[in-house]
């Protein structure tokens, strides 16, 4: 009989914040599978949980990835785990949930608090629908190509940002978004030093020239306000699609992008092309 994967969420700062189904599923499990078993390890000390940990991370193997899925198929259960918070979202473990998608294997989850929906609580923002866009692109190439991707998007944006490239995010931000984009900043999310501070974009350059930045940040943005924007005509429209393809996008996807954020059918965007 085959075993299954359970997605195991587990505290994203407090470790008080375990709950008793998780620490149940981390004890069953035949095994699991820890992102940095070395940070597991001190949680499942903390539950006093003895189990079996397999490292598994971006770096490793397809072959590594097989032997986790073979271990599947032969009847163990598997548990999968991040460093914190909830895995397999922009985390390794997605790779194994799709593995056993393909082999058949049932996936079950044990849900646990997330950074990006906390922020999001906490930010004081109008939200009726976000984006997830986890951490920017670093090369500068790719990082302005999906920043003017989203310079028109109306859901509010979530962004993970490390401290030492908070700042050349937040005056990028600046730059594509403009100054006067509300943005809540959240610090260290259930830990001892969270803090959420909201600011306009210049607000946050000017005030981390002066601070340091510390811990990690979820980064909450504002979207654009569609009842302060002109209605953009097709020759505007177009010149963004020709801008992304300059920029090397693909000409069916430049138009598809600009076509979610205008308005303009996909369609008739690609046949102002030709």
């Amino acid at each position: 009989m085959t075993g299954i994967l359970y997605i195991i969420g587990t505290p994203i700062g407090n470790m008080e914040d375990i709950t008793l189904r998780q620490m149940r599923m981390l004890e069953e499990v035949d095994f699991i599978c820890a992102e940095d078993t070395r940070v597991t390890l001190k949680l499942l000390n903390r539950c006093e949980i003895k189990n079996e940990l397999v490292s598994f991370h971006e770096h490793s193997s397809k072959s590594e990835a097989q032997r986790i899925i073979d271990r599947i198929l032969s009847g163990q259960n598997c548990g999968v785990v991040t460093d914190a918070g909830m895995p397999c979202i922009s985390d390794p473990g997605e790779v194994l949930v799709r593995m056993c998608a393909e082999n058949g294997i049932e996936v079950r989850v044990v849900p646990g608090p997330t950074a990006a929906a906390s922020a999001a609580a906490l930010s004081g923002l109008h939200i009726n629908r976000f984006t997830f866009e986890g951490f920017l692109p670093v090369p500068k190439k790719e990082r302005q190509e999906r920043l003017e991707l989203l310079r028109n998007e109306t859901a509010v944006m979530i962004f993970y940002e490390a401290p030492h490239k908070l700042k050349n995010t937040l005056a990028d931000m600046a730059d594509f978004f403009g100054g006067e984009r509300r943005i809540a900043i959240c610090r260290e999310i259930t830990k001892l030093h969270e803090e959420v501070i909201r600011f306009t974009l210049s607000e946050a350059v000017e005030y981390y020239n002066t601070t340091e930045p510390r811990g990690e940040f979820v980064l909450v943005l504002e979207g654009k306000n569609t009842a302060d924007s002109e209605e953009i005509t097709l020759e505007q429209a177009m010149e963004q699609v020709k801008r992304l393809i300059e920029k090397g996008e693909k000409p069916t996807e430049a138009c598809k992008a600009v076509a979610k954020e205008t308005g303009f059918r996909k369609s008739e965007l690609y046949g102002a092309l030709n």
